[in-house]
This record gives C-alpha cells, sequence and structure tokens, in this order.
C-alpha cells in the first residue's frame, strides 16, 4: 500500500501532483473511503468536524477533490458487520481519506476492529492521512499527542508500518505550542528518525522509501548518534 501523509490536506499543487502520481488511475475514477474515527477520540474535536470532513467543508482538502464516488467507513462500526461484506468495500476502492484527531486512539481501533492486519494485503490502495491520519503510521507519537483516555491504555505506539515519526502543523498560527524548538525537544526524547512538516507539506511513502514534498517549512532530524 502507498502511503501519502500529510499535515493539513492536499493544501496545494505539489502535494495534489504528488496524490496524482501515487493514483493508479485519474482522480475521477477513483473510489474514495473517508475514515473519521480518529476525531472521535480527540478531546477538543467536536461533532461537526467529521461532517466537514466528509462534505468537503473544512479547511483540510481530501474529500472535495473530485473523486468518482465518496464514501464512509467507520472502524468503531466494523466489529459488528460482517467481515467479507467491509473487506469487499476496502477491495472496490481506490483510496483512504483517513482524518485526524486522536492518533493513538485510531491504531486501537484500527488493530481492534481487524482492519489493520486486513489493510496489509490492500496494495492496491492509496492512504491519504491527515495530521494523526498520518502520524498512526509511525512507530512512536511522542507523549505531546497522546490525549488523556481511561478506555484506551498503553504507550505512545502507532502502526509501525513507517520508521520515522511525525510532528505536524509546526508554526501554525492557531497551534501556539507547535513551534520548531518544541518539535526539535519532541524528537529528542523520541530518539527516532523523526519529520517535522508543516499544513503545506506531506511524505509519500513507495516500497518503504520516503520522499518529502514540500512548499513550506520542514525538517528531517535524525536520532541521536547518526
Amino acid at each position: 500500500m502507498k502511503l501519502l501523509l500529510t499535515s493539513g490536506g492536499i493544501q496545494n499543487p505539489s502535494i495534489h501532483r504528488a496524490m496524482t502520481r501515487l493514483l493508479t488511475k485519474p482522480i475521477s475514477e477513483c473510489k474514495a473511503l473517508c475514515i473519521p474515527t480518529a476525531g472521535y477520540g480527540h478531546p477538543m474535536v467536536i461533532p461537526e468536524r467529521a461532517w466537514e470532513f466528509i462534505s468537503g467543508h473544512g479547511t483540510t482538502p481530501m474529500s472535495e477533490l473530485g473523486w468518482k464516488s465518496v464514501g464512509v467507513l467507520e472502524l468503531t462500526a466494523l466489529p459488528t458487520i460482517d467481515k467479507d461484506r467491509w473487506i469487499s468495500w476496502l477491495t472496490d476502492a481506490d483510496v483512504l481519506l483517513v482524518n485526524g484527531g486522536d492518533a493513538r486512539y485510531l491504531a486501537y481501533w484500527m488493530r481492534e476492529s481487524g482492519f489493520a492486519e486486513v489493510l496489509r494485503n490492500m496494495d492496491h490502495l492509496l492512504w491519504i492521512g491527515l495530521s494523526a491520519g498520518s502520524m498512526v503510521m509511525t512507530p512512536r507519537l511522542g507523549e505531546e499527542f497522546v490525549s488523556p483516555n481511561p478506555l484506551i491504555t498503553g504507550d505512545d505506539s502507532g502502526l509501525g508500518w513507517v520508521d520515522f515519526s511525525i510532528f505536524p502543523h509546526v508554526e501554525h498560527p492557531m497551534l501556539p505550542d507547535n513551534t520548531m524548538a518544541a518539535a526539535e525537544e519532541w524528537a529528542a526524547r523520541l530518539g527516532t528518525l523523526a519529520y517535522v512538516i508543516d499544513d503545506d507539506t506531506a511524505i509519500s511513502v513507495v516500497d518503504g522509501q520516503a520522499e518529502v514534498i514540500s512548499e513550506g517549512l520542514w525538517r528531517r532530524i535524525e536520532p541521536p548518534g547518526v
């Protein structure tokens, strides 16, 4: 499966071009599934955000890009649906649009529902992550990005499908704590390869090889000793 890991969605022409290169056919022929699950796990996300993401009325372009069709795949519902049924939905789709929110919550439901296990065999899909929807693929999130939730226990581990961590929304005007200095401290505590990216930056991953696409601010931070 190919990955396009964004901080703020398809925000500029460079990220859009990268997306079209990763798709196997034109956007107008691709079927998309929106995954809003991560938003429900974040204490600051209100219900309207899920509607904005799915309907394309938000500020993070994903679902409004001209897909042939846009459906909704809610991971918390999957345990109560026949597995063969939702696997057929994935088989029929071309791209997954994965909303932001709480990455640990998203990782929990990807594992709990069986979605993560099935997804490993879906090589035809393109995963487009938004913020937490990108971070979930990393080995570690960092305590700064773990929301308190007594129902979701464990450490700050993501799925570990890539070998680097992501600090999104750096220097965002609405997030005064997301400074480059804070990101450097975050990376030092993690001790892993890390990318710090703003909303005009994305990372594509194909066959394990990462490539940065940016019209904005980003930084690659090597782990200590490298």
